[in-house]
């Protein structure tokens, strides 16, 4: 049986990792109310939860800090909510979070890992917002970092948080096959990429589970972007032969689709269905129609991944750095999707 863990007693008290934190460093007088405190010390002797000495001793000497490292957040459209996942959870925890950016730069990643270092964070979320496989720079410790939205280059090496994009390209096309379509295309994202190969798996995965025939001809390559989704739309669905229903690879093709489908003068949702990915910002919900998407779990990967290296330092260890978690993209359902029209 596992030991119980300081978060273990916070949900039996009903109160904050922080406040059992309080508590257990000698911090509770003037910060946490007197019944408040024996809740906790209760709790605590419920599930026969001890402190390890060692780790109190670690915590001592720590920052109460947590450094996020990324390749870009001034200019991608998804660091805004894995930033403030990250905040979010480090503040629940009594910490902070210290934020800088790569920008891609070999050199630029290695003064913000000499800084970080220099400061003496407690732990390191090292993020990307393009999925992908990559080499974490040298200087991080394995045992006090958790890669966000990216993967280690050599499986198994660094504890990730990442969006289970396999189960969303299957949510995707679940949404139009749930309104009744069966002659559906998929404009996916670039063949290398990771993402976009789960995705199609999942796409692949929902259209099999539902009887329904894949055809190779409606599996297009179409980048990522709103120029590459157009073309490929119009590939697909000028002539008498078309689907009606569109998964696409990211919301941007998703835009190029519905241009297409504009000139072609295809009613959407009327005559076809589009589906969208990653719920970008200022853009899915804008659309004419609302686009109808499956959401990144950007906010997520950035709170799950603080919360993990908080968890390992309160208990004195390193991360599990096998565990990679996959969390849900959920559904956003706007007005882009109906049922078929009849033919």
């Amino acid at each position: 049986m596992n030991r119980p863990t300081a978060r273990d007693v916070a949900e039996l008290a009903g109160v904050s990792r922080a406040a059992v934190s309080f508590v257990f460093s000698g911090r509770a007088a003037g910060n946490l109310a007197a019944g408040t405190q024996q809740r906790i010390r209760s709790a605590a002797e419920q599930l026969g939860y001890r402190p390890d000495e060692v780790a109190r001793s670690l915590r001592r000497q720590r920052s109460a800090v947590i450094g996020l490292l990324s390749d870009e957040i001034a200019t991608s459209p998804f660091a805004g909510r894995m930033v403030l996942g990250a905040m979010e959870a480090a503040r629940e925890q009594g910490h902070q979070v210290l934020l800088l950016e790569s920008r891609l730069d070999p050199a630029a990643e290695a003064e913000a890992v000499a800084e970080l270092r220099a400061r003496g964070v407690d732990g390191i979320v090292y993020a990307a917002m393009s999925m992908r496989r990559t080499a974490v720079p040298e200087g991080i410790d394995p045992a006090r970092v958790v890669l966000a939205n990216c993967l280690p280059a050599k499986t198994g090496t660094y504890a990730a948080v990442v969006a289970d994009e396999r189960a969303g390209g299957r949510a995707a096309v679940d949404v139009l096959i749930e309104e009744g379509h069966r002659e559906i295309a998929m404009l996916g994202g670039e063949p290398e990429n990771i993402a976009a190969r789960d995705r199609a798996a999942g796409f692949r995965d929902g259209m099999r589970a539902a009887g329904i025939a894949v055809r190779e001809d409606r599996l297009v390559d179409a980048g990522w972007q709103i120029d590459e989704g157009y073309a490929a739309a119009v590939r697909v669905l000028d002539g008498p032969d078309r689907p009606t229903g569109l998964v696409c690879a990211n919301d941007r093709v998703a835009t190029g689709a519905l241009l297409a489908a504009a000139r072609l003068r295809i009613d959407v949702p009327g005559d076809l269905s589009v589906v969208g990915y990653d719920d970008q910002d200022q853009m899915a919900g804008h659309l004419v129609p609302a686009l109808t998407t499956v959401a990144l779990p950007h906010h997520d990967m950035g709170a799950v991944a603080v919360r993990t290296l908080i968890d390992a330092a309160d208990a004195g260890e390193g991360v599990d750095r096998t565990r990679t978690r996959l969390l849900e993209c959920p559904v956003v359902r706007r007005d882009s999707v109906r049922t078929p029209p009849t033919r």
